[in-house]
């Protein structure tokens, strides 16, 4: 695989994964993902800035012998989770006298998820500064996007800031840099939803923070390298706004179509009032556009039959899903149908903790819709309507 110069003198030297489709064995793929690692040679003194997935070690390497360097002095840890950090152990054991610079937190880590001595770290907090000649490495805590011991790291004189996980994007293309805003956007909110979003509060804040800082790149360590900082920061400043659209996101499952005929009835009742639908079927839904939905929607309706009086398990999973995620939704609702018991609208809210958004009066049938029930999805289709309208998102 190909190395490329970024700026002088800093290389990327990751590498792609074009074929993985699941990562954590939980977030779907469909553009594969990168792993990227970052040389930066000093007239002094050598910095490798995080490292690649240990399936992928042996593309790192070839990379690394591939470049102008002779050495590798330091070892940048901006965050300690594997698939950016595991390949630390077998570099350490190919240069060993390099040390692993990370912060307090990220120490902690890497000795106990890698089993890296104690001996083998130098610590930086919030601010510090490594020389390497010619160019100067600071470091910035920049805690819980996504995990406690995160950090970037800014090289100064080249104005190039490298963020790990914050701004990435899981998207392998053969570039090194983004060409291509319109998917590239579509992937970072993906990687937003799924990675960033539980965090809203604390990423506003370290955007923020980055306006003290002077760089014209971003090389995140998933996906393509941004050289339009605005592009990528004025998308983090819109998804982490507290703003939503008129939007009614509308996942659901329907055993025996009841609840089907219930959920295209209600989606024609939003659109004769105006307000935007995002429909998922959750049979066959992938849950990464889920969750790019619920970025910006004001209201999730979630449509469930009953099983053993209680929600599909389908149902309850999207319902963990939005709940861990935390989007900024305002309203939430049930539509669904029975058999014999129900005991569906205490159990979903129950599960909305971490959102705490205001209940609109669901609407439960038993078995299939009615006229009387077609109207309680009307009125339904009001009140959400009234309350958009509330927030000044439909006229």
């Amino acid at each position: 695989m190909a190395i490329a110069e970024i700026k002088p003198g800093i290389y990327y030297v990751g590498a792609k994964d074009y074929d993985r489709r699941l990562f954590d064995e939980l977030i779907p793929l469909p553009d594969g993902t990168t792993y990227n690692s970052y040389i930066v040679l000093g007239s002094k003194k050598t910095a490798l800035i995080d490292t690649v997935d240990g399936t992928k070690f042996h593309i790192l390497l070839a990379n690394i012998k591939k470049s102008p360097i002779k050495t590798i002095d330091y070892l940048i840890s901006n965050h300690s989770e594997q698939d950016h950090s595991e390949s630390l152990v077998k570099l350490i054991e190919l240069y060993p006298d390099a040390k692993v610079v990370t912060n307090t937190k990220g120490k902690e880590h890497l000795m106990v998820h890698l089993h890296i001595p104690e001996d083998k770290f130098i610590v930086k907090d919030d601010g510090e500064t490594l020389s390497l000649g010619d160019k100067t490495l600071e470091f910035i805590e920049a805690p819980w996007v996504h995990w406690p011991e995160t950090m970037f790291t800014l090289a100064k004189e080249d104005k190039i800031i490298f963020t790990c996980d914050f701004f990435g994007t899981h998207l392998a293309r053969s570039e090194t840099f983004v060409t291509d805003e319109g998917k590239t956007y579509e992937s970072a909110k993906r990687y937003y939803a799924e990675i960033m979003m539980p965090f809203r509060k604390l990423v506003q804040k370290h955007l923020k923070k980055l306006e003290n800082y002077d760089f014209d790149m971003i090389a995140p360590s998933h996906g393509p390298v941004h050289n339009n900082t605005k592009f990528i920061i004025d998308a983090y400043k819109d998804w982490t706004s507290d703003e939503v659209k008129n939007e009614v996101v509308l996942p659901y499952v329907s055993m025996h179509h009841s609840v089907k005929e219930m959920v295209e009835y209600f989606t024609e009742a939003l659109i004769e009032r105006g307000i935007n639908v995002i429909p998922f079927n959750l049979a066959v839904t992938d849950l990464g556009e889920l969750a790019m939905a619920l970025v910006d929607s004001a209201t999730l309706v979630l449509g469930t039959p009953a099983v053993l009086t209680g929600a599909h398990p389908a149902a309850i999973y999207a319902v963990y899903l939005a709940n861990a995620i935390r989007p900024k939704i305002k309203y939430a609702s049930i539509i669904g149908s029975y058999g014999w018991k129900c005991q569906l609208p205490g159990q979903i809210v129950d599960m909305l903790t971490r959102i705490n958004p205001e209940l609109i009066d669901p609407v439960i049938v038993r078995g299939k819709i009615t006229e009387e029930g077609l109207k309680k999805l009307d009125d339904l289709a009001d009140k959400i309507a009234a309350k958009h309208r509330e927030l000044g998102i439909l006229k």
